[in-house]
């Protein structure tokens, strides 16, 4: 705490901004001690570690979901819904078919197992890869240092380990999304309207808080659901049927769904705490 402390001195912030991560835990505190105020941010369902050392620190707390307000105190907590990049809106269908080569007139998929990709996905996908293409282009976010040369001879299926920039053409490019429940990325699916299947991390590899995301958007109809220990060679392809046979219904709950905000609004409300 001592060089938050002194870090803090130097600077001399009129706000601190906390996203949690136990980096934060020392300069949320040191800036208490200083007087600083403390405006904290919690992504999924209920607080992480880090954020719940924070609370008797923050100023205010912001919430994406609104069931979070039930873990933090009522007094100094609002609910703000997700806050989603505007690159995100930036992307261009076209140009993510063409990356991919994609000329079919297929509806495309995009799968994503998260950075380091996810071995019960990749197999999944890959154990159904003919049956898939048969109605599907696949886009494939394998993670990294997973991508499978062999599969390359498939025509409409497109692996890339990870992806950066090019990541908003190939979600303007996909019809439907395969994915991990991580509070950012399927709030980022809800703002384009695309219906998704969501695989959380299980408990057993996580604290659980992909498992509420996802199990809390399937409640609003905003998403199904695959529990990872449930996921093999049928079960992934029936959710896939699915997932299709309900898109209608996901489609007209996320048009009903509130609106995500833009960082500059997002800004205006951290700054009403800030220091005059």
């Amino acid at each position: 705490m001592a060089q938050a402390s002194a870090l803090l001195r130097k600077l001399k912030p009129q706000i601190v901004f906390s996203k949690g991560g136990f980096v934060s835990v020392p300069v949320v505190m040191a800036a208490k001690m200083a007087g600083i105020p403390v405006v904290s941010h919690e992504s999924d369902v209920t607080p992480g570690l880090a954020n719940k050392l924070a609370l008797p620190f923050a100023s205010h707390i912001f919430t994406v979901f609104k069931e979070t307000l039930k873990y933090v105190p009522s007094e100094k907590s609002t609910c703000t819904g997700s806050v989603i990049r505007p690159a995100l809106f930036s992307g261009n269908r076209e140009s993510g078919l063409t990356a991919c080569g994609f000329t079919n007139g297929k509806p495309t998929i995009m799968i994503m197992g998260g950075s380091l990709g996810s071995k019960f996905i990749n197999d999944a996908v890959r154990d159904n890869i003919e049956e898939l293409l048969t109605t599907y282009n696949i886009i494939h976010l394998c993670g990294k240092g997973n991508v499978e040369q062999s599969f390359e001879r498939y025509a409409g299926y497109k692996q890339f380990d990870y992806v950066t920039t090019e990541l908003p053409n190939l979600l303007y490019a996909s019809d439907y999304i395969i994915s991990r429940a991580g509070s950012n990325s399927i709030f980022e699916f809800l703002a384009l309207e695309k219906p998704m299947l969501l695989i959380p991390l299980s408990a057993a590899q996580s604290r659980g808080d992909q498992i509420l995301n996802a199990r809390l958007f399937k409640s609003q109809k905003l998403a199904l659901v695959l529990e990872e220990e449930a996921v093999n060679k049928q079960s992934f392809m029936d959710a896939v049927h699915e997932l299709r046979a309900k898109e209608p219904e996901l489609k007209a709950a996320m048009q009903e769904a509130e609106k995500p905000k833009l960082p500059d609004d997002m800004m205006a409300l951290i700054l009403q705490y800030a220091k005059k």
